[in-house]
């Protein structure tokens, strides 16, 4: 009786605990629908969303983001891939635990350190800021979260394979592509995926060392909603939101494969 009770308790905590995290953004997607433009519910409407997909700034700002998250991802994924595979095989604590630095780092530092990179390497190259400059700082930061997904399900990899694979006339390389690669293949899926949320949710690192006509749609958001809150901004929130929690939900079931 005791242990139910127990169980009992415990659900209900998990259960308050959720709603606390996702009440505001419930409200949030509740107040994309009110046709008023004031958060007093006049009927259910679909108003905002249409002139969300008429903003052309919103679709300037979609774009670009589409386009670093894509392109970062990919780059982030196939680096931090082989980065685990190198500290697996080397068995580098050190560097691992040195990925965490970067997790914790605070993000106005890390902005703030790439914009100084970036102004003392243009000064002699004469190139200015621009997608290039965001694509490159959200790899930079991409990196350690695909190494430590990737390096977590190395962890749980039988290396025997690889050895028997070779022993069997494969080369390390032919080991590598055609047993170890397969058996990774859900960990980098989910490591892509996670890098392409990260990097199409970053707002701070990007307003640094990003240039006038690279404007991405969490600083489109963000400029919007420091003019006063307008039902449009929650109309993307809640479409970001609804989009972004179907892709976390399916980095989760791949990385359990």
């Amino acid at each position: 009786m005791r242990s139910t009770w127990r169980n009992h308790g415990a659900a209900i905590y998990a259960a308050c605990a959720l709603a606390f995290l996702h009440a505001p953004l419930a409200i949030l997607i509740l107040f994309s629908f009110n046709a008023s433009r004031f958060t007093v519910w006049e009927g259910f409407s679909l108003r905002w969303y249409r002139v969300a997909l008429e903003d052309p700034q919103l679709a300037e700002g979609l774009l670009n983001s589409l386009v670093i998250a894509g392109v970062s991802g990919v780059l982030s994924t196939v680096i931090g891939t082989l980065a685990a595979y190198a500290m697996w095989r080397r068995g580098a604590r050190v560097l691992s635990g040195m990925l965490y630095l970067s997790l914790v780092t605070p993000e106005i530092v890390t902005g703030v350190s790439l914009l100084a990179l970036f102004e003392g390497a243009f000064r002699f190259l004469q190139l200015r800021l621009g997608l290039h400059t965001v694509i490159i700082a959200h790899v930079a930061f991409s990196i350690a979260y695909v190494t430590i997904v990737i390096s977590a399900r190395l962890r749980s990899y039988d290396r025997t394979l690889e050895e028997a694979a070779m022993d069997l006339g494969a080369s390390e390389w032919g080991a590598f592509a055609r047993v170890t690669l397969p058996n990774l293949a859900p960990g980098i899926a989910a490591a892509g995926l996670l890098a392409l949320v990260v990097s199409f949710d970053d707002y701070v690192i990007t307003s640094l060392v990003a240039g006038v006509d690279s404007q991405t749609l969490p600083m489109v958001i963000y400029a919007m909603a420091r003019r006063g809150v307008s039902p449009v901004v929650n109309a993307v929130s809640a479409f970001i939101v609804v989009a972004f929690g179907v892709v976390i939900l399916l980095s989760e079931r791949l990385q359990r494969r």
